[in-house]
């Protein structure tokens, strides 16, 4: 019994499990009285959705955060923001490293799966480093927003209060807030959306490269080179951001932007196009953009940010290792190459899978939601944007969610669940053990497109 106990609770399993199990905690810590302001009421499915929101680090929510909960509702949903943001084996190996544990073989592997890594050597340096990391950029962040948000609000204690929370949720990729109209009320400060941008860059871009760049500045290693998966990632990252900003810009350009100065312009598209990689933080009402800037905003937090990161969607890995691959094709080459390295099959495999499973996955949403919602006034494309920001765990919302029912949040609810774990790891979840066959049936080709 014990060994097909075992054989059912795989890494990628446990993971799972103890991303439902930390969801469920948190929603019951937001569902207790002393989280909640005075007089207001919250219904558990409320808070449930908040849990799911704030583990998957999506931002999306039923109910306005600074009007519902009290500081010790805001502590606990910034507990939730941080336990999702670096990941469950990140906050379990420190605490380990707290109390001196040693961290055996089984533990190595869900650490493994956590953060997407291929082999075990190096694994608790890894969960450090991310760690000091993490605190030392959102310190940072923090220090200056807080200092600098003293012009904006009456007493130091509360412009600290809200540097340190919009840090974390900047860097977190959280995308919520405790302003109750998020970065609205700095539409025309610069500064304050230079500075989240930069937070948001550096909790999307992946924290191997985080790793590597502060290897590559702090040792001077004459000999240190960039991964593969550093060097693909952030060239694919930054060129996504420039076709965003682009793009948002072109598209509005006449609708939004007219009337608007070129600064702000540059300045709207600029955020527009880092948020929707999994930031989730706005500085203006989106639903008041046209129709295909809508949709182009939900391709890009669709793509969302690089593995190993705070950010979800089908990764920046993916739709590189796609586009190389077809480019290799066209070209007549049966290899892909990137960068002086060859891209190993099993990942261009992956990459096919999570974009075909994703579809599936995006079309029966709509589906469920459109059937859902038949008597409610929502029209397809708010619940198209609603369902790319779920699995995007972006948390950019046309302002819906409130009005959704239970159904429609619950399958929202699965889609930043699956978006914060990965299509791969949910995948591997659900898959069988991998058995050998013993035989093998004669090969014949068939027809393709």
């Amino acid at each position: 019994m014990k060994y097909g106990l075992n054989q059912f609770l795989s890494p990628f399993r446990v993971i799972l499990i103890a991303y439902v199990i930390a969801m469920v905690v948190f929603s019951i810590l937001l569902y207790l009285p002393i989280s909640h302001q005075q007089g207001v009421d919250v219904t558990y499915s409320e808070a449930l959705f908040t849990s799911v929101s704030a583990v998957s680090v999506t931002g999306l929510t039923t109910v306005n955060i600074s009007e519902t909960y009290s500081y010790v509702g805001i502590f606990f949903l910034a507990l939730a923001i941080q336990l999702g943001g670096i990941g469950i084996m990140t906050m379990g190996t420190f605490v380990w490293m707290l109390f001196r544990k040693k961290i055996n073989l089984s533990q190595r592997m869900l650490i493994m799966v956590d953060q997407n890594q291929f082999k075990f050597s190096g694994l608790v340096n890894l969960m450090r480093g991310i760690l000091i990391v993490a605190l030392i950029i959102e310190l940072i962040g923090a220090l200056i927003l807080g200092t600098y948000y003293i012009r904006y609000f009456d007493t130091v204690g509360e412009a600290y209060y809200h540097g340190i929370f919009a840090a974390l949720s900047a860097f977190t990729n959280a995308g919520f807030d405790v302003t109750g109209e998020s970065l609205i009320p700095f539409s025309n400060d610069y500064y304050v959306q230079f500075v989240v941008i930069l937070l948001i860059f550096a909790g999307a871009i992946g924290f191997p490269v985080l790793l590597e760049l502060r290897e590559y500045f702090t040792k001077k290693n004459p000999n240190f080179k960039f991964s593969l998966f550093t060097k693909i990632t952030t060239t694919t990252y930054f060129t996504v951001f420039v076709i965003g900003v682009v793009g948002i810009w072109a598209l509005e350009g006449g609708h939004y932007y007219v009337g608007l100065e070129w600064h702000q312009q540059l300045f709207y598209s600029l955020f527009n196009s880092a948020t929707t990689r999994s930031g989730g933080l706005s500085i203006m009402d989106v639903s008041e953009l046209n129709k295909a800037t809508l949709l182009f905003m939900s391709a890009l937090m669709i793509i969302g940010a690089s593995p190993s990161s705070v950010g979800g969607g089908i990764r920046t890995t993916t739709i590189a290792v796609m586009f190389l691959t077809i480019r290799s094709f066209a070209l007549g080459k049966d290899d892909v190459k990137a960068f002086g390295r060859e891209i190993h099959p099993e990942d261009k495999q992956k990459a096919f899978i999570v974009l075909s499973v994703f579809i599936v996955m995006l079309f029966a949403a709509v589906t469920l939601i459109v059937a859902f919602e038949e008597g409610n006034n929502i029209s397809i494309m708010a619940i198209i944007f609603e369902t790319a920001s779920a699995f995007g765990t972006c948390g950019l919302s046309m302002g819906i969610t409130p009005n959704l029912t239970v159904p429609s949040q619950v399958v929202l609810m699965i889609l930043m669940f699956i978006g914060r774990v990965g299509l791969v790891a949910f995948l591997f979840s659900v898959r069988r053990r991998e058995t050998k066959s013993h035989y093998k049936f004669p090969t014949e080709r068939i027809i393709i497109g």
